[in-house]
């Protein structure tokens, strides 16, 4: 059998869907030769002109195909046949459902630890039609995994559960699976669970159409994770326990509760406005132990998008483009406010310093995107139930005795983690990677003594608020390495003047970009941006 050659990045990609509920919801799943990853959307915009123009997404199927030359392994009606040729860029949907349906299988449900399993078996299946008895190819093949919602639960069943598997033969070739998992993306994955309002997690005992999958002392046995974790009821289970890198595990967070319609609202009602509209915010991402030591939360955005549907998570412009940046990007860059001080108004300092009873609270805003791009990679706002929230005690705390490393991570909130692509391209041309980021810090309420203070208080004002442009310049010679220049909307409208020096460390180039303003109340503090080669 004849091979193509495997060109990194570009590995051979499987999409692992979400749950489907209901036996209708099943059998409308499998009738879907792309199990849904084929839905897109159109929606309006306002041209230059004042005029209505649509805007169409085609569907990140069909934008993968059509832009990085993957394809599908459905020919002549068939998928994967013995005899088909498979490029090492094939799209697979993972087809899990098939067999629960009436139609297509036993029309019984498996368990999720089935699904783990057969996704093994998929990933070595699809590397021997890939690759066949090449050496070369069996060398350099690996595979990335996307997954939607409960799909991401399968996948970290099939790369944490060693016990998948009927006996030592079956368990002995998942475990060579797993080694050829380069990176995982997820969409909206209940990675902590599914929680309402008012019953809290998903009961263990909802076992019909195997709802209990999203119940954490469920997750906690088909996770495998320690028995320390394994409690009568565990509070986090989002630990990838050492079995896959978290740097490698791209979560991406949906924050638009309100378009989520199913179940007819009611589900968005019950988990509440901070999530999707069926997974919170805080559930929805992974963490644990890296290779060398030390631990690690995944990489994450957050996008204003439902949990699905034409317009939901992984149908939209800003979900593809995390996504491709992710697999195919040059440059990965993460950006940390460093606060130094947020200073009081000089009426409530006064009090504070009387010892009167002093608290408050900020939200962190923050927009980032790239330059020429109608669509924000990550956005975390008040206004859609996404900031990071911090409070003034959290931030300072009164007592020496305040654990340093709360203090510490306090004071330094992630605001978003970006990836870049064409470097090579950009360098070539002695161009720049261009991005921009809207930072804001919300005035918070004060209370003091416990009552609200109301003198001089303007609601929806901001202690800082502005527009970073930012432009990574590439080497101009082997000798040299990147360079940063930034601007601030404010003095230079959409230009980047002052250059930020690099703070090399550890492989990576560090750019200390000064946040300041000295109104009371106002803020201090410095915009970290660390930059590190990727792929």
């Amino acid at each position: 059998m004849a091979t193509a050659k495997i060109t990194p990045p570009y590995y051979p990609i499987v999409y692992v869907r979400g749950y489907a509920g209901t036996e209708g919801e099943v059998e409308d799943t499998v009738a879907d030769p792309y199990m849904g990853f084929n839905l897109g959307s159109t929606k309006t915009r306002v041209a230059w002109k004042g005029g209505i123009v649509r805007n169409y997404f085609e569907s990140p199927v069909i934008r993968l195909m059509k832009e990085f030359g993957y394809r599908d392994v459905y020919e002549a009606g068939e998928a994967m046949t013995t005899d088909q040729v498979i490029g090492p860029q094939s799209i697979v949907v993972y087809r899990y459902y098939d067999q629960v349906s009436a139609a297509l299988g036993t029309g019984e449900r498996a368990p999720i630890e089935q699904f783990g399993h057969d996704l093994g078996t998929l990933i070595l299946d699809l590397r021997e039609k890939i690759c066949g008895d090449d050496a070369a190819a069996l060398k350099a093949f690996r595979i990335y995994l996307v997954a939607h919602s409960m799909g991401g639960l399968v996948v970290r069943c099939f790369l944490q559960n060693t016990k998948l598997g009927a006996d030592v033969a079956a368990r002995k070739a998942n475990a060579e699976a797993r080694t050829l998992v380069d990176k995982v993306f997820t969409y909206a994955t209940p990675h902590n669970g599914i929680d309402a309002a008012i019953v809290g997690n998903v009961p263990a005992i909802l076992t019909a159409n195997n709802v209990n999958n999203f119940n954490r002392k469920r997750m906690a046995d088909y996770l495998a994770l320690p028995e320390a974790q394994k409690q009568d009821s565990p509070d986090d289970v989002r630990s990838l326990n050492g079995h896959f890198d978290p740097r490698r595990f791209f979560c991406l967070v949906g924050t638009n509760a309100r378009d989520y319609a199913a179940a007819n609202g009611w589900s968005s009602r019950a988990v509440g406005l901070y999530s999707d509209g069926l997974v919170r915010t805080d559930n929805a991402y992974v963490n644990g132990p890296v290779p060398g030591g030390g631990q690690a939360t995944a990489p994450r955005a957050y996008v204003y998008r439902s949990h699905s549907g034409h317009f939901g998570i992984v149908n939209a412009e800003d979900s593809y483009q995390n996504l491709v940046r992710f697999l195919f990007g040059d440059v990965l860059v993460e950006g940390v406010l460093e606060v130094d001080e947020l200073t009081l108004p000089p009426a409530v300092e006064a009090l504070r310093k009387k010892d009167r009873e002093i608290r408050a609270s900020y939200h962190f805003e923050v927009v980032a995107g790239v330059r020429g791009g109608r669509w924000d990679l990550s956005r975390r706002l008040v206004d859609e139930n996404s900031s990071i929230f911090r409070r003034y005690d959290e931030l300072f705390p009164d007592t020496a005795a305040a654990p340093p490393g709360l203090t510490q991570s306090a004071r330094r909130p992630l605001l978003f983690s970006v990836y870049l692509r064409d470097a090579a391209r950009v360098a070539k041309r002695r161009r720049s990677l261009g991005f921009g980021i809207d930072l804001r810090v919300l005035v918070p309420d004060y209370e003091v003594d416990g009552r609200l203070w109301m003198n001089d208080h303007f609601e929806g004002g901001y202690l800082f608020r502005e527009k970073i442009n930012l432009e990574a310049i590439p080497p101009a010679d082997e000798k040299s390495g990147w360079g940063l220049r930034y601007g601030f909307d404010s003095r230079t409208p959409n230009r980047a003047s002052m250059t930020a020096d690099p703070i090399p460390g550890d492989g990576k180039l560090s750019f200390r970009i000064p946040i300041e303003q000295k109104t009371k109340p106002g803020i201090t503090g410095t915009l970290v941006l660390t930059a590190s080669p990727w792929n």
